[in-house]
C-alpha cells in the first residue's frame, strides 16, 4: 500500500510504506496550480516513505520499535508514529514530541534516522506528529495547532502513553520547528511544563520581514531549499487578511522563561539568520538559549545523513541533540556524565 500523505483513512487501515519509488521531478513553485501541488505532496511523500529512500534519509535504529497510532480529538484524528526503546517494558520514558519538515510535503517517516535514534539511546518515547500540510485551505494556524493538541493530549493521558508528564520536550525541524517553537510558547503560558525544547533549521519568521534577513539573499538557492519554495510556503501559510506574527515565533508574544533551548544551524541555508535571531530572542525572554553552528551544511541537514555532503554534520547534530535532551529529561538532579 502507499502511503498518502495527511488524507483520513478508512477506519482501521494502517499508514505503511512501499518499498521502491521514483522521486517526482522538483516542480515549479512559482506557477503551481492547488491540483498540482496536491499531486506533488502525494508523490514526494511516498517517496519519502519508501524503503528505497533509507540509503538517503538513513536507516532506522535496530533497537528502537516503530508504529503508526492516532490521536483521536472531537473534531479530527491526528495520525502519530511512535518511537520506543526495543525490547519494549520501560514506562514513565521521558516524552520527546517531534514536528517533522518541509511545509507543504513532508511525513513523519522521513524523520525515522533521527527519532529511532534518539528512542533507543535517550531512552525516550518519540510522539512524531503527521500534521497538516499546508494548502490553499489549510493555512499554518491548523499545523500549529496539531502539533499542540497532540502535546497536549498525549502529557494528559500519559500513563496510556508509557511516558512521564513531568519530562517533556518538543523537537522539529524547520516548519516542524516553528510549529515546536509555538508548542513551547503556549505550554510556557498555560503548561504542560516542558523540560527542554530543540530547532533544527528553524523557520521563525512568516511575517513581511521573511525575506529580509541576510542569510536568504546569501543562500537564495541552495539543493535542499531555494526562495521559489519559501515563497510558496508563505502564501500558504498566511493567507490574505491573516496576522502572521501569530505564526511567527520572532514575533510571537513570547512568556517569561520558556523551556530551555537548543537551536541547531546550518550555515548554507536561507533560514540561517531565523534559528540566529529566535535564539537571541528567547535569550532576551530569560531563557537558555544554545545556539550550534554547522559550518557547510545545508538546510534540512538532519534528515540527509546519507548525503555525503551532510552526513557529518548530520551525525554531529544527532549527538549534539542527545546530549542536550539527556541532560535535561534525566529524572532527578542526573545529568549526562554521572549516570
Amino acid at each position: 500500500m502507499a502511503f498518502t500523505a495527511n488524507r483520513p483513512l478508512p477506519e482501521g487501515e494502517p499508514l505503511s510504506e512501499v518499498t521502491v519509488v521514483e522521486r517526482p521531478p522538483e516542480p515549479d513553485f512559482t506557477a503551481m496550480t492547488e491540483e498540482e501541488l496536491v499531486a506533488y505532496q502525494e508523490a514526494e511523500n511516498r517517496w519519502r516513505a519508501a524503503d528505497s529512500s533509507r540509503a538517503i534519509l538513513g536507516e532506522r535504529d535496530p533497537c528502537a520499535a516503530i508504529d503508526w497510532r492516532e490521536v483521536a480529538l472531537p473534531d479530527r484524528r491526528i495520525p502519530v508514529r511512535v518511537y520506543r526503546p526495543s525490547p519494549g517494558g520501560a514506562d514513565d520514558l521521558p516524552l520527546v514530541l517531534h514536528v517533522h519538515g518541509s511545509g507543504f510535503v513532508g511525513t513523519a517517516t522521513q524523520s525515522d534516522w533521527i527519532n529511532s535514534h534518539l528512542a533507543a539511546r535517550l531512552p525516550a518515547v518519540v510522539v512524531s506528529v503527521e500534521h497538516r500540510l499546508l494548502a490553499p485551505r489549510t493555512p499554518l494556524s491548523a499545523a500549529a495547532d496539531d502539533g499542540w493538541e497532540v502535546l497536549r493530549h498525549v502529557v494528559e493521558h500519559a500513563a496510556r502513553w508509557g511516558v512521564d508528564p513531568e519530562r517533556a520536550a518538543v523537537f522539529g525541524e524547520s516548519t516542524g520547528a516553528l510549529i515546536s517553537a509555538l508548542a513551547a510558547i503556549r505550554a510556557g503560558r498555560a503548561g504542560p511544563r516542558l523540560r527542554a525544547q530543540v530547532l533544527v533549521n528553524p523557520l521563525t519568521d512568516v511575517t513581511g520581514t521573511m525575506f529580509d534577513h541576510p542569510s536568504m539573499a546569501q543562500h537564495a538557492h541552495t539543493p535542499t531549499l531555494a526562495v521559489p519554495q519559501l515563497r510558496l510556503l508563505q502564501r500558504l501559510a498566511v493567507p490574505p487578511g491573516t496576522d502572521p506574527r501569530p505564526v511567527s515565533p520572532l514575533y510571537a508574544e513570547v512568556p517569561d522563561a520558556p523551556a530551555p533551548a537548543l537551536v541547531l544551524v546550518p550555515t548554507r541555508d536561507p533560514l540561517a539568520d531565523h534559528g540566529r535571531r529566535y535564539a537571541e530572542r528567547l535569550r532576551a525572554a530569560g531563557t537558555s538559549a544554545r545556539l550550534i553552528e554547522y559550518p557547510g551544511a545545508g538546510h534540512a541537514f538532519l534528515s540527509l545523513p546519507g548525503v555525503p555532503e551532510q552526513a557529518e554534520a548530520a551525525h554531529a547534530a544527532r549527538a549534539d541533540i542527545l546530549r542536550f535532551l539527556r541532560a535535561h529529561l534525566t529524572a532527578g538532579d542526573e545529568r549526562e556524565g554521572t549516570r
